[in-house]
């Protein structure tokens, strides 16, 4: 169970990202997304998540090189902001997904 939250979570920010960088796609190229389905969405999740915690282990890559003295300052604070929004992020996905969940149990049958 714990693992569809963070999935959800890091679906939501992979999707916020495409957003703000991606063009929106034709016809043409949506139909073949349509047609595989759960596979592509299912890929997309993994894929979020995956990118979510590669996110956090380069910000605790970095402190730790701060430490050590290997990497700038204004590196080591950019990674760190990217991890705690990544972090943020999904703790708020979670949240939502299991309001949710709560929601729909508690519906009269």
């Amino acid at each position: 169970m714990a693992v569809l939250p963070a999935a959800a979570a890091a679906a939501y920010q992979a999707v916020s990202q495409m957003g703000a960088s991606a063009a929106a796609p034709t016809a043409a190229s949506a139909a073949p997304a349509a047609a595989s389905g759960a596979g592509s969405f299912s890929n997309f999740l993994s894929d979020a998540v995956k990118s979510s915690i590669d996110t956090i282990k380069h910000g605790e890559t970095m402190a730790t090189k701060q430490i050590t003295g290997q990497a700038n300052v204004v590196d080591v604070v950019n990674a760190v902001n990217a991890a705690e929004l990544t972090l943020d992020t999904v703790v708020a996905v979670r949240d939502k997904v299991v309001a949710a969940y709560q929601s729909i149990m508690n519906m009269p049958i």
